[in-house]
């Protein structure tokens, strides 16, 4: 196998974003104007206070966005606060900082990220329904990048998607996490 060298720049990009469990929150401009009164992403419903085990700052916001929501139009609702619901169908194994919560729709999920160490959510969460509040971040990959980070997934984790079938860049959202209540059901 020949392995051509990766431009240092491009290095230092992925570098960023394949150390998953490395990468928090980020401050940005657009983050922090959805904590100076920007207003929060259209809600799903109206929803009751959270109840349950709670992570970091916990829950606030009394509405829920759908991921479906998120999904479908993300950079309506990026640098916002929002606060979404779904059930854990996956949890960081290393370091427990990120959860990935499933949306209505089939193969639709939303990963809850969070700085590691700052909330560290246990690997038996999976199952389990979970309230968060973060603010949405949208990261557009160029083609390689993707290539790379489907490698990455596949490598760490044991994603089955073959890197050589990519052929389209990809755009992660995700929701930079500031609090969590995790329970047995909705």
């Amino acid at each position: 196998m020949i392995r051509r060298p990766v431009a240092p720049a491009l290095a230092l990009a992925l570098a960023g974003l394949l150390a998953a469990c490395d990468a928090g929150p980020k401050t940005s401009s657009t983050a922090s104007a959805s904590t100076s009164g920007a207003p929060a992403a259209a809600p799903a419903a109206p929803t009751a206070p959270a109840a349950g085990e709670t992570f970091g700052a916990g829950v606030k916001l009394p509405d829920a966005t759908a991921i479906d929501t998120l999904l479908a139009d993300p950079k309506a609702h990026v640098g916002k606060t929002v606060r979404v619901e779904g059930m854990v169908v996956d949890v960081c194994p290393k370091r427990g900082c990120w959860m990935d919560l499933a949306g209505a729709g089939p193969g639709q999920k939303l990963r809850f990220k969070v700085t590691d160490g700052e909330m560290v959510f246990p690997v038996d969460a999976k199952g389990k329904y979970a309230v968060v509040e973060g603010v949405v971040a949208i990261n557009e990959l160029t083609l390689e990048q993707t290539k790379e980070y489907v490698a990455y997934q596949q490598r760490e984790y044991g994603a089955d998607r073959d890197p050589a079938t990519v052929t389209e860049p990809m755009t992660i959202v995700r929701l930079d996490g500031t609090g969590a209540v995790l329970r047995d059901k909705k």
